[in-house]
C-alpha cells in the first residue's frame, strides 16, 4: 500500500460523510446545505469535531453529544466502505482513467445503498452526476469514438433492462423493476458495454435471490430495493471485467 492509496482512504471517508446527507435528504426533498449538519433527534448543529468521519462516533460513543440519543451505526460503515472502495479502486487500476470511473461508480454504489435501502429509490441526481462525470472522464481517456461506442452500448442495455421491467410489470401485475434500476442499467452500459452488461444483470439477480427467498419466507414478501445488488454487481463487473470478458467470449464461441 503506497501513499496514494492511503490519501483515496481518507479522501473516501470525507466523501462518505458528505453522500451519508445527500442520501438521507435527497430523497425526502431537503437541502443538502441548509440547515447544517445536526442530529435528526434534537436539532443540534454538529461542531467540527463531531463532523471528522469515524473518530467522532468512536469518540461520541455513537451518542448525541446534547440528547445523548443513539446515532445510526450507518453514518460511520458508510464512511469506512466509501474509503476502502475509494482505496481499491486505485489498487485494481493504479494510476488511470478507470480508476476515476471507478471512483465515481463506487460513489453512486454507495448513494443508492443509502437512498434505495430507506426509501426505495435511486437519486436522479446521483445518476446525472455519475453519468456526466463518466462520459467526461471516456472523452478523454479515449476520446470521441469510445465515447460514442460506449454511449452506444449504455442505450442497448437500458432497452434491454426496459424490456425486462415491462414485461415483468405485465406478468406479476405490479411493479418488477423500479425506474432507478432501469436508468442504472444505462449507467453500466457505459462502463461495462453489451457483453458485461448482461453479466452485470444477472448477477445482480443472482446476488439478490438469496435475501429475497429469506423475505417471501419469513414475510411472504419476496420485494426488495434491487438497486444495491446492481450496485454491488456493477462494481464486481467493472473490477473483474478483463477475466469475465474473457470467459464470456469463450463461451458464446468467440476467441
Amino acid at each position: 500500500m503506497d501513499v496514494i492509496g492511503i490519501y483515496l482512504f481518507i479522501v473516501g471517508l470525507f466523501f462518505g460523510s458528505f453522500y451519508n446527507v445527500v442520501g438521507s435528504r435527497l430523497p425526502k426533498n431537503e437541502s443538502i446545505i441548509k440547515p447544517g449538519s445536526h442530529c435528526e433527534n434534537c436539532k443540534h448543529r454538529l461542531t467540527w469535531y463531531e463532523l471528522i468521519p469515524v473518530f467522532s462516533y468512536i469518540f461520541l460513543k455513537g451518542k448525541c453529544k446534547k440528547c445523548k440519543i443513539k446515532l445510526s451505526i450507518q453514518y460511520p460503515l458508510t464512511e469506512i466502505m466509501t474509503g476502502v472502495l475509494f482505496m481499491l479502486s486505485y489498487i485494481v487500476f493504479g494510476i488511470s482513467y478507470a480508476t476515476l470511473i471507478s471512483i465515481v461508480l463506487s460513489s453512486l454504489v454507495i448513494l443508492i445503498f443509502i437512498s434505495d435501502i430507506k426509501y426505495y429509490v435511486i437519486l436522479d441526481e446521483a445518476l446525472i452526476v455519475a453519468g456526466v462525470l463518466i462520459l467526461i472522464l471516456l472523452y478523454l481517456d479515449g476520446g470521441f469514438k469510445l465515447l460514442l461506442t460506449n454511449v452506444l452500448w449504455g442505450l442497448c442495455l437500458f432497452v434491454i433492462m426496459l424490456v425486462i421491467k415491462l414485461s415483468g410489470d405485465k406478468v406479476f401485475k405490479k411493479e418488477s423493476l423500479g425506474w432507478g434500476d432501469v436508468k442504472l442499467s444505462l449507467i453500466a452500459g457505459l462502463v461495462l458495454g453489451l457483453y458485461l452488461g448482461t453479466v452485470y444483470i444477472f448477477l445482480g439477480a443472482f446476488i439478490a435471490l438469496p435475501y429475497s427467498i429469506f423475505l417471501c419466507i419469513k414475510k411472504g414478501n419476496g420485494m426488495i430495493p434491487f438497486g444495491p445488488f446492481l450496485g454491488i454487481s456493477l462494481l464486481i463487473v467493472y473490477w473483474f471485467s478483463t477475466p469475465i470478458n474473457d470467459f464470456v467470449l469463450k463461451l458464446i464461441g468467440v476467441e
